[in-house]
């Protein structure tokens, strides 16, 4: 049996691998304007091997596969999430096209429930495939692992909210109590800037999703939808469990394509923010940052509050997280502090929750050096 190869691929390598993605995403028209831009950007960043999409000749699963045959699982794996994710951004998704990526996938030994939503897609059975995501390995069930992390006595599911626990609201109130720096109190700046309500409280997201506002403070990512689809791609990557994938296709299906009406408790469909300019090499980027990071990370099981009295920049250092691409920042993406990095929605809602609770609000002004 020959070794497995363990090596980062090399160009001719990656030319394959991106054949074997074009072969299975590309429709009976060609490639989308969209999947001309991500397929390149998602393979320069995570190969650092440029590869020109229209110079790429098809090819089989069965020769794919075969090309493959020294690549374990969990690489083979990432292939297959790398073409999930080429599709996943083209609406309507040809049934063709959902019938390769379940060749591709199976010729790989590779089962993923995202393939499932993609086939659901493709036949128009959006809210079936809505159904799918709810029931999705990773975030179908609530262990007590979780609800330790999430400091709360139970969920109805995943994405519950948690609006009338003292317990919780206080703990996210002693954020407050920490110095400028430390990461809980960058995220309890983070919330007050946005006017948004801590778990607990009425009125509140859910402890799960707030999970992902630390990633927020901790990756240096903002809170547009675009800044979003960054942070989630990050998360999906910085898990060694191939099923956190399901969260960067949830925000794909709610911020680009709209199969999703809506998804993890709050967020509602708007469409179009993946073509954004510079987006594509955004995503892919995020996506690098991820990868890079020291170990795996369940970022929403993780218990933050252990980590919430340490400095931003020593969590940075200890999970090994490396600054974004000079591309990245040039096609704007930017921090919580940075300008852009919030809506004029938020900024709104910030000065209304401080009229209501009686205190003097402060205008939001772009820190660079918070990021």
């Amino acid at each position: 049996m020959a070794e497995v190869l363990l090596t980062p691929p090399d160009a001719g390598e990656v030319r394959l691998l991106a054949r074997g993605v074009v072969s299975a995403a590309r429709g009976e028209g060609g490639l989308t304007a969209l999947q001309e831009l991500l397929i390149p950007a998602l393979f320069l960043s995570m190969t650092g091997h440029a590869v020109e999409v229209g110079e790429l000749e098809s090819i089989s699963a069965g020769e794919f596969a075969a090309g493959l045959a020294r690549r374990n699982r969990i690489f083979r794996e990432r292939i297959v999430q790398t073409m999930l994710l080429s599709a996943l951004v083209v609406r309507p998704l040809p049934a063709a096209v959902a019938g390769r990526l379940r060749e591709f996938a199976d010729a790989l030994g590779v089962d993923d429930d995202m393939i499932a939503v993609a086939e659901k897609y493709a036949e128009g059975a959006v809210d079936l495939a809505a159904v799918d995501f709810s029931r999705n390995g990773y975030l179908g069930g609530v262990d007590a692992g979780r609800l330790h992390a999430l400091h709360t006595e139970g969920l109805d599911s995943s994405w519950s909210a948690v609006t009338d626990d003292p317990g919780l609201a206080a703990r996210w109130a002693q954020l407050w109590e920490l110095p400028v720096g430390t990461l809980g109190r960058g995220v309890a700046d983070f919330y007050r800037d946005r006017g948004f309500v801590t778990p607990g409280l009425p009125g509140s997201a859910p402890p799960l999703l707030a999970q992902h506002d630390w990633v927020h403070v901790l990756a240096g990512y903002g809170t547009t939808l675009e800044n979003e689809i960054e942070v989630f791609a990050f998360m999906a990557r910085a898990n060694d469990d191939p099923r956190a994938f399901s969260l960067l296709a949830m925000v794909i299906s709610l911020f680009e394509t709209g199969y999703l009406r809506a998804g993890a408790g709050l967020f509602e469909a708007n469409e179009g923010h993946l073509r954004a300019s510079g987006m594509a090499g955004r995503l892919a980027d995020a996506m690098r940052r991820g990868a890079l990071t020291r170990g795996s990370h369940d970022f929403l099981d993780l218990d933050w509050f252990t980590l919430a009295d340490r400095p931003v920049a020593v969590v940075r250092s200890e999970i090994g997280l490396v600054p974004k691409s000079d591309s990245a920042i040039a096609a704007g993406s930017v921090g919580p502090w940075q300008a852009g990095g919030i809506t004029p929605f938020q900024l709104n809602s910030a000065q209304t929750a401080a009229t209501a609770a009686g205190r003097e609000y402060i205008a939001w002004q772009p820190d660079p050096a918070c990021d």
